[in-house]
């Protein structure tokens, strides 16, 4: 078997998500709660105007979720205690050799490195839940990983962060080497680019440490889309340029070297918990669509659907409000996930 991990921009079949459940990344307060349920609510909506979604809800949370989502949504009873459908569900995969068949890589997901305060034991469970609910063909990894944690083009090439993958809190004996292995088995990546750093709010306590899908994007074969804070009073500032440094003197599986196109952050540097890390790269692809972090800032946030629609042609850019995602440590493409479409298999 080969195992490919398509591009975000390849068609989809459907998206996947999972309606929030009770805890402390929802919020201690009623008020919190609701903002939760409801900024998910309006993520799904507006995915599913371009394809179509699928919802993995918790048994206490039924009720509420056939209340507030349309009927466009499918629900999936599942159990859930965080989240975030693109770390803790399946990457999915196709074998260009079985035409038919898709493939469901299971990473094993730890919380984001074991943190005191993650509740992850029933979400570790979601790869599993998910590829049985479409009959994927399970792809076991005994890597610890999250699929914000990778971004692809669909033609070999895979971003990593070195303080993702080589987090000793998710895998104490990996190297480079090991984890460019594993890459090759279960998304088919023969050329890995390691990223040194994430941005600077990803190193809180309830961060990722670092994860690629909110400092870069591949949008096309040779072409990425980074976070680029313009104001030197942010601290980062100074990760941006050295990411562009780096990705500029990069390859590609293909030898080519990526064109690096800045994506510019809003003008807010700071909330009440200190400087932000809201960032347009993460961003949803979808059928004939883009998903995107909005927030409240009207001048970058129409610039940033500007970029988006040159980087995506032909699909339309709606934007949602993600100051809420981002105030519980993420944001648009961290609670989704693309389920490929499969080739049509001719009789």
């Amino acid at each position: 078997m080969s195992w490919r991990m398509p591009a975000e921009t390849a068609p989809h079949d459907r998206t996947w998500m999972a309606f929030p459940a009770k805890g402390q990344t929802l919020g201690d307060s009623d008020a919190e709660r609701e903002e939760g349920y409801a900024t998910w609510t309006a993520v799904a909506h507006a995915v599913v105007e371009f394809e179509p979604v699928t919802m993995l809800v918790d048994p206490s949370e039924i009720g509420r979720a056939r209340r507030m989502l349309s009927r466009e949504v499918d629900i999936v009873e599942a159990p859930v205690d965080e989240f975030w459908m693109r770390d803790s569900g399946p990457t999915f995969v196709v074998d260009d050799e079985r035409p038919g068949v898709l493939g469901a890589v299971d990473w094993i997901f730890n919380g984001w490195g074991a943190p005191a305060w993650a509740e992850w034991s029933k979400a570790a469970e979601h790869g599993r839940i998910v590829a049985g609910a479409v009959g994927a063909e399970l792809v076991s990894s005994t890597l610890v990983n999250e699929g914000g944690g990778i971004h692809v083009d669909g033609e070999g090439t895979v971003l990593l962060t070195d303080t993702v993958q080589l987090d000793p809190r998710r895998n104490p004996y990996a190297d480079r080497q090991r984890v460019e292995a594993e890459m090759l088995r279960t998304i088919g990546a023969t050329k890995a680019v390691w990223l040194p750093r994430g941005l600077t709010r990803d190193y809180d306590d309830f961060g990722t440490n670092g994860h690629v899908d909110i400092v870069a994007t591949i949008v096309s074969p040779g072409r990425v889309l980074l976070h680029e804070q313009q104001n030197p009073e942010h601290p980062d500032h100074a990760v941006s340029r050295e990411l562009r440094a780096h990705l500029e003197h990069e390859r590609d599986a293909a030898g080519r070297r990526f064109e690096v196109v800045g994506l510019p952050a809003p003008a807010t540097l700071r909330d009440a918990e200190g400087f932000v890390d809201w960032s347009y790269v993460n961003h949803l692809v979808t059928n004939d669509g883009v998903v995107a972090c909005g927030f409240g800032d009207e001048k970058a946030d129409a610039g940033a659907r500007e970029i988006l629609a040159d980087a995506y042609p032909g699909r339309r850019v709606v934007t949602v409000d993600a100051r809420p995602l981002f105030d519980r440590g993420g944001g648009i493409h961290c609670i989704t996930q693309q389920q490929p479409r499969l080739a049509t298999v001719k009789p």
